[in-house]
């Protein structure tokens, strides 16, 4: 089995957020074939597309896993449903939202799966948390930017505050990044 790094991005603007984002942090760690590496600090952002709704708490996760990306997004769309997300409004309120940014160095292009994410290339609210576990000089892979170099052209970045950090019961130290 080969061992993939993979970044995700988390986010919630329903309910109790962190509590939210906490859930998802360790229900990803309990999947056998996901070894959580690192995770960003937690930011509060601005909605974007639907504004009409809460601020969010956004975040980002690198694992290693064993998973294809098709799996992986099984496992989240699964965490999802666990944690309530019900799939109303494009870019709408949520309970949680996962989204797989990168897996390793592949593109992936299919009608249920797009990586890297389509817009994270675009969006400081991905971004900002991804930098906080990225390697600052190493461009994203498929994109070929640095995330500093992303930053200039995203539109959102006032947007994005440092809110603060998630702990957790796994045995990982999140103060370690």
């Amino acid at each position: 089995m080969t061992v993939v790094e993979a970044y995700l991005a988390l986010g919630s603007n329903m309910g109790d957020r962190n509590r939210l984002l906490s859930q998802a942090v360790k229900a990803l760690a309990a999947v056998p074939q996901i070894e959580l590496q690192r995770i960003s600090a937690v930011y509060e952002t601005d909605p974007v597309g639907y504004v009409e709704q809460e601020a969010f708490l956004n975040m980002a996760v690198a694992v290693q896993t064993t998973l294809t990306p098709e799996r992986l997004l099984d496992e989240v769309l699964s965490i999802e449903q666990q944690l309530g997300r019900v799939r109303t409004v494009r870019w709408g309120p949520r309970t949680i939202d996962l989204d797989i940014l990168l897996y390793g160095d592949q593109r992936v292009d299919t009608p249920a799966l797009q990586i890297p994410h389509p817009a994270m290339a675009e969006r400081a609210f991905v971004l900002i948390p991804l930098a906080d576990i990225w390697p600052q000089a190493k461009p994203l892979p498929v994109i070929g930017k640095t995330i500093d170099q992303c930053l200039v052209s995203a539109v959102d970045a006032r947007g994005v505050k440092k809110w603060g950090t998630i702990a957790w019961e796994t045995g990982f130290d999140p103060s370690a990044n």
